[in-house]
């Protein structure tokens, strides 16, 4: 049932509505089909993908050629990954070894192993495996990579090594560092400029003698105006009032 403000009107009294059917065009399911057919397909279509359930492929003790477990030899892998990474791993092997075979986000991959998008969007070069966003249904999916086959590539192929990889994090984190410390003399350098000429406005407004903090500025008394609170070199938190210059220490808690 939809209000139109005008009395109720169901899809059935007007099929062709496209405002009536949003929320079924919405969700994907064809007009022909009922909601629990829908939610069937779609289950299917899902085991499908991971090929689970009806779609796993059968074994055989029978066949030497048969897929087996690279850690410990069984025939029960897990399929999806078979075909995704093209390695074959049962699920308690998975378990067992999560320093090989966990999955690390795209995030992950490119702040730990230091990689590019171009590296991790190339599926012949590190396959991923894509699932729905946990947080966000309509963001993109997740890319999920296994991290042997990241670790594998970083350390040989990209960097060299694990020593050759730290060096570089080391080096950019630094490089980080002295951009962060190179903004902040910055923006103290421009605040002392504007401190300054609020300082001659200031004595002007008084006849040209100095004037002190709190002082009136032209015609009323002065009220502090306080920045956002920065590090200044010794790691001390301050707050700068913009038209004065006056500089006090901020405790955090």
């Amino acid at each position: 049932m939809t209000d139109t403000k005008g009395g109720f009107l169901s899809t059935e009294d007007d099929p062709y509505n496209r405002v009536l059917n949003a929320t079924e065009q919405d969700n994907g399911k064809p007009a022909h089909m009922t909601l629990k057919e829908w939610e069937r397909h779609q289950l299917l279509k899902s085991l499908r993908q991971r090929k689970e359930g009806p779609f796993e492929p059968g074994l055989s003790l029978l066949s030497k050629d048969g897929v087996k477990c690279r850690e410990c030899g069984s025939l029960e892998i897990d399929w999806q990954w078979e075909e995704v990474f093209h390695c074959a791993i049962c699920s308690r092997c998975k378990e067992k070894f999560p320093e090989k075979y966990s999955l690390l986000t795209k995030t992950e991959a490119k702040d730990d192993y230091l990689l590019t998008d171009p590296e991790l969007k190339d599926p012949e070069l590190l396959p991923h495996l894509s699932k729905p966003n946990p947080h966000k249904s309509h963001w993109h999916d997740m890319m999920l990579f296994l991290r042997y086959q990241v670790e594998e590539y970083a350390f040989s192929t990209k960097w060299g090594s694990a020593e050759a990889l730290d060096a570089e994090f080391e080096k950019r984190e630094a490089e980080k560092k002295k951009r962060k410390e190179e903004k902040f003399k910055s923006r103290l350098r421009d605040l002392k400029k504007k401190t300054r000429t609020e300082a001659f406005r200031r004595n002007m407004g008084n006849g040209g003698k100095p004037g002190q903090f709190g002082d009136a500025v032209g015609s009323g008394k002065h009220q502090h105006e306080w920045g956002q609170t920065v590090e200044n070199t010794d790691g001390i938190s301050v707050k700068t009032c913009v038209e004065c210059g006056m500089e006090v220490e901020e405790l955090e808690f």
